[in-house]
């Protein structure tokens, strides 16, 4: 059996994109499923489709931000910036391959210059940005910085739509389609969690509960497995957040109010979605915490696949969030 040794990380993920993501040219050999490829791309921002670092260059030397006479390492930036949780700190969004300001760019500008000067001088190598934890500890530590923008530079969403000018034709509206009915209870669209080497049973829990429980053939299962991710997300978040509010051994809808209210004093969660999560204090919704206590503690309660559905559409904002802290 031949061996190819290799030293140079780069070298190693360049080797593995050829090899798994597809075609290449010609060049693939063994394709990955589509888990396996978010997985990598996640981690090494390669094959994502649009190339993070270069707009940020551009943008950057618009500003005239790009540090003298260094080259942008854009392998280390693409993998800082590999998933949208770390764009979205940043105050930048990559999602549906569109790069856009999520913050006002007065605000991002100067952090990301930041950013790059430090990878540039080697303040920061790529040990620094391996894995989730260390990408987190660095943008951790530039939060505590100021540097990252913050709640108060969001930008203004509102404001008017341009008047239709006389040539334009009214389009006609598209034909409404019937919504296809949910089999499962996590729908099959990428959430952006940032999976850590600590989250490993959330996601395979995750991971059950998005590819391979059925909603029709398993509600028991989904009910119980749904309650316990919940409840280990907001435990991630106490210890993460070091929470002084509340602490893991009290009641889940305690730590679920606390979390959210953390979430939103920062800014994260909309104070409307807030109240939303504070209802869960109520014992006869059905959305509450005490329906998911019931669906595991009770013998004439039983799960229903519509019940469930709306259970995580409720809290899957906030499992997001508490994930990735």
């Amino acid at each position: 059996m031949t061996c190819r040794v290799e030293t140079d990380r780069d070298k190693i993920d360049e080797i593995l994109f050829r090899r798994h993501t597809g075609s290449q040219g010609g060049v693939g050999q063994a394709n990955w499923d589509g888990r396996m490829k978010t997985t990598f791309v996640n981690r090494t921002g390669k094959g994502g489709g649009l190339n993070v670092a270069d707009e940020i260059e551009e943008r950057l030397a618009q500003a005239n931000l790009l540090p003298d006479r260094k080259k942008v390492p854009r392998s280390n930036l693409n993998r800082l910036l590999s998933a949208e949780p770390f764009r979205n700190r940043v105050g930048i969004s990559a999602s549906k391959g569109k790069f856009q300001f999520i913050r006002k760019e007065e605000a991002v500008l100067p952090a990301l210059a930041r950013i790059v000067d430090d990878l540039a001088n080697r303040r920061i190598t790529l040990d620094d940005v391996w894995d989730v934890d260390r990408k987190s500890d660095y943008l951790d530590a530039l939060e505590k910085e100021g540097i990252l923008p913050s709640a108060a530079d969001a930008i203004d969403a509102g404001g008017k739509k341009a008047a239709k000018g006389k040539a334009d034709k009214p389009t006609a509206k598209p034909k409404a389609q019937k919504p296809q009915r949910r089999t499962r209870l996590i729908p099959d669209v990428d959430y952006g969690v940032a999976w850590s080497g600590r989250l490993q049973r959330h996601r395979a829990i995750w991971e059950e509960l998005q590819f391979n429980l059925e909603l029709e053939s398993h509600p028991n299962a989904i009910a119980v497995l749904c309650r316990v991710l919940i409840e280990l997300s907001v435990d991630n978040y106490i210890r993460q957040a070091s929470l002084t509010t509340v602490v893991e051994p009290d009641a889940l809808v305690k730590k679920l109010v606390g979390c959210a209210e953390d979430l939103g004093a920062k800014g994260k969660v909309a104070k409307r979605y807030l109240e939303v999560v504070r209802k869960a204090r109520n014992m006869d919704a059905i959305i509450s915490v005490d329906t998911l206590n019931k669906y595991v503690h009770s013998s004439s309660l039983a799960p229903a696949p519509d019940h469930l559905t709306a259970i995580w559409d409720t809290f899957a904002e906030l499992i997001v969030h508490c994930l990735n802290e």
